[in-house]
């Protein structure tokens, strides 16, 4: 059997299993091999590395992750897909484990201890995209040891990620992305390098988490809902903003004092702070 990335392998394997595409897990199978190689060369997968897969669909990128990573392990949500990854497409690899599982409920710590004794990993993911964003999220907040994490998202999600302060991108996403991790857009990918095609257009970013936070503060929590806050009411300037949605616990006048001893202006709006500024509101507040 050749590789699944030929559209002519991967309609032939959907029709002997009479696979259905299930709009709930937003399954969009990609099928064009520029695509495929420019992932793998942003994961930066080598021969030592220990690789989670969320999403492995028919298995077309697992196929090539298993043969350069030293060990796979694919998790995917759909039981229909199970067989086919199992006793077909991936059989032939000793160095992988399929789990059908849903990766927002799996205990991802636990497996990596008991399998890679609590090294760091790399993540490559093809999600529906509409759970991309969680499922990122969740790896971060849980302090995942991961080196880096490869995703295909929706082209104005990646954009979000990457955007600077002053930009009309930039958002709460932004930040809480490059609080944890580096991103970097690798690739742009059209319509009808997937199979069915999707409704979007999708681009590869890679994130590189950070060894070492690129600011300090002492309550997480409490810069993140300063950021919410501030993005929740784009045209007020942050101060109402902030008020608005965190006034039972801060008075507007103890956040105008925090302001003042950060030397950041009144009139401001959130989206001109950069992270280093709210992490220093955070502090100050």
């Amino acid at each position: 059997m050749g590789y699944l990335i030929d559209p002519k392998e991967t309609i032939e394997i959907l029709n002997k299993y009479r696979f259905v595409f299930q709009k709930r897990f937003g399954q969009n199978f990609l099928i064009d091999v520029h695509v495929l190689e420019k992932i793998l060369k942003a994961a930066d997968i080598g021969k030592d590395d220990f690789v989670v897969e969320i999403g492995p669909g028919i298995g077309t990128m697992t196929q090539f992750l298993c043969e350069r990573a030293r060990e796979v392990v694919a998790v995917e949500i759909d039981k229909n897909l199970i067989p086919i990854l199992t006793e077909d497409t991936l059989k032939a690899y000793e160095n992988l484990t399929v789990l059908n599982e849903d990766i927002l409920k799996l205990d991802l710590k636990k497996l990596i201890e008991e399998k890679n004794g609590g090294n760091r990993i790399k993540v490559v993911a093809n999600l529906p995209y509409y759970i991309t964003t969680p499922i990122i999220m969740q790896l971060f907040e849980e302090h995942i040891p991961i080196e880096n994490i490869t995703v295909m998202v929706q082209a104005e999600v990646a954009e979000r990620m990457e955007a600077g302060p002053g930009t009309k991108d930039y958002g709460a996403l932004s930040l809480a992305v490059q609080y944890y991790a580096e991103p970097y857009i690798a690739a742009y990918v059209p319509q009808n390098c997937f199979m069915p095609r999707p409704n979007v257009s999708s681009a590869v970013i890679r994130l590189k988490l950070h060894d070492e936070k690129p600011v300090k503060v002492s309550d997480e929590k409490l810069m993140f809902s300063l950021i919410r806050a501030s993005f929740n009411h784009r045209r007020k300037t942050l101060v109402n903003g902030l008020t608005a949605d965190l006034g039972k616990t801060y008075t507007k006048e103890a956040i105008l004092n925090a302001l003042k001893k950060c030397g950041i202006t009144e009139t401001v709006r959130g989206e001109e702070l950069t992270l280093e500024q709210f992490a220093q509101l955070s502090e100050a507040l």
